[in-house]
């Protein structure tokens, strides 16, 4: 297979396992992503441990209807705890504004977004006006952050959708996205121009290594003059062709980024109307789209009996069989009522082979569902190993998944801590080796579709029974480790 460079398997070991997940939906308390044209994109769901107690928890947006925190109880069992109320939620991040060892929420409205500081047991409280935050009533759908070496707090990227004020709009209307840089007594605002209606946005090092904007954004209001966008977060400019950089124009919906064939550099996944486009970094700091024959394309639903084109919308990589091979889950589901797309649009989940291809399982694994599917995340709620699924969807409750998958790999989950105000060393690289081969993962926030994740970082191990962890430090540092399979770690910078 053209640009996928193979682990250092022999096909004589065991293969993936067949993924199988139970579905636990009657678990959750009830809750609805819904609205009108404002709520047709986002949907994002933000999961995090909020208590302490090592299971993930679950922030999901709300739309017109109040967001909603649902806190894990373990074995399966969850409730929702109180928290302000917010209407006009399309998505929200985790993120440690403060380092105070506690987890905030940076979330997205349509209107004002909200910082809502995070406490012990889960509690929170609006701290917009606390943490300095410019307020505006911008329509915004994406979100991403990192840390600079002279700044003790985040920089902060915000994804602007339509300007709801333009009386020309809403085609060829996309608003301005901004960049939020830390002042003394709180943020200021910096416009990023030309905005062309992102719904995804990642801070990450590209595939010339150095950390830039990724911005995902949709041609459907944009129309035309616009594309894909890659902005230098050191030079502050973005990418040109003088930069290898070829302008891609999709309807964007979603950013998913790992590095799949194990030269350090990530792949990028975007999920559009029609193809997903998943593109390969090349050795000379461009990307080039995959072969066809690799599998992602996804461009039609696999079942349901719809042969109009899907509508992709989060994407996330995850070993679902702890192969060692990173797997592919993206949400699908039409806007509203497009009658060029397919209504009836299942999920997929992609397992990666042993040849870097991809092979769709959903229907078979129990997840392949018919509504309109937003937000998701692949997260172990049940701490045994295995990733499990949730996913929002638009008009239709939450979804829950159990991987209860038989005979997979072997699995380790690798957590950073630094002293200073980057607590969780946001732009580490984690390198995970063993005998056969190795896989990275940036330690990042941003991407998907209007949420993201602040967990361990899930490594599949496959037979292996132990691991060197190669960490890559914000400040250019290493440090060097070696676990055993089956744990969740804590890595602190030397």
């Amino acid at each position: 297979m053209k640009y996928v460079a193979l682990m250092a398997l022999c096909v004589s070991q065991q293969a993936w396992a067949e993924p199988h997940f139970s579905d636990r939906s009657a678990e959750l308390p009830h809750h609805v992503y819904g609205g009108g044209w404002e709520h047709f994109v986002g949907g994002g769901l933000a999961v995090f441990d909020c208590n302490a107690d090592a299971l993930p928890d679950v922030f999901a947006a709300g739309g017109e209807n109040p967001a909603a925190m649902i806190r894990n109880e373990g074995e399966f069992s969850f409730s929702q705890v109180d928290i302000p109320t917010l209407t006009g939620v399309t998505g929200a991040y985790p993120i440690d504004l403060d380092a105070d060892g506690y987890m905030d929420l940076f979330v997205l409205r349509v209107g004002s977004n909200r910082v809502l500081k995070g406490g012990a047991e889960c509690r929170f409280t609006d701290a917009t006006a606390e943490f300095g935050l410019p307020v505006d009533d911008a329509w915004s759908t994406a979100f991403t952050a990192w840390w600079e070496s002279d700044l003790s707090r985040p920089v902060l990227a915000i994804g602007n959708y339509v300007d709801r004020a333009d009386p020309n709009g809403p085609f060829e209307a996309c608003d301005d996205n901004a960049i939020l840089r830390p002042t003394e007594d709180g943020y200021a605002r910096y416009a990023l121009t030309p905005g062309f209606c992102p719904l995804s946005i990642l801070a990450a090092k590209d595939a010339r290594g150095r950390p830039t904007l990724r911005l995902s954004n949709d041609r459907h209001y944009y129309v035309s003059g616009g594309h894909e966008q890659m902005w230098d977060i050191h030079d502050r400019r973005y990418l040109g062709q003088e930069d290898g950089w070829q302008n891609v124009s999709l309807w964007g919906m979603g950013i998913a980024s790992r590095d799949l064939n194990a030269d350090g550099l990530d792949e990028v996944m975007l999920t559009s109307m029609g193809d997903q486009l998943l593109q390969f970094a090349m050795p000379d700091g461009a990307y080039q789209a995959a072969d066809y024959a690799i599998g992602t394309y996804a461009q039609r639903p696999h079942t349901g009996g719809d042969g109009r084109p899907s509508t992709g919308w989060h994407a996330e990589f995850g070993d679902v069989d702890n192969d060692g091979r990173a797997d592919l889950f993206i949400a699908k589901g039409n806007v509203d009522q497009m009658p060029g797309m397919a209504t009836r649009d299942p999920n997929n989940l992609l397992i990666q082979a042993l040849d870097g291809t991809f092979l769709e399982v959903a229907a078979q694994a129990g997840i392949a569902t018919l509504d309109r599917s937003r937000g998701a995340a692949l997260a172990d709620f049940d701490l045994d190993g295995r990733l499990d699924l949730i996913v929002s969807n638009r008009r239709a409750p939450l979804e829950l998944y159990r991987n209860e998958t038989a005979n997979t790999g072997n699995w380790l989950g690798v957590s950073l801590w630094q002293s200073g105000g980057n607590r969780h060393a946001v732009g580490a690289t984690i390198e995970v080796e063993t005998s056969m081969g190795s896989q990275t993962i940036q330690q990042t926030i941003g991407g998907g579709h209007a949420g993201g994740q602040h967990l361990p970082r899930h490594f599949g191990l496959g037979e292996q029974n132990t691991a060197t962890i190669h960490v890559h430090w914000p400040d250019g540092s290493t440090s060097q480790h070696r676990s055993d399979a089956g744990r969740n770690i804590v890595l602190t910078k030397p």
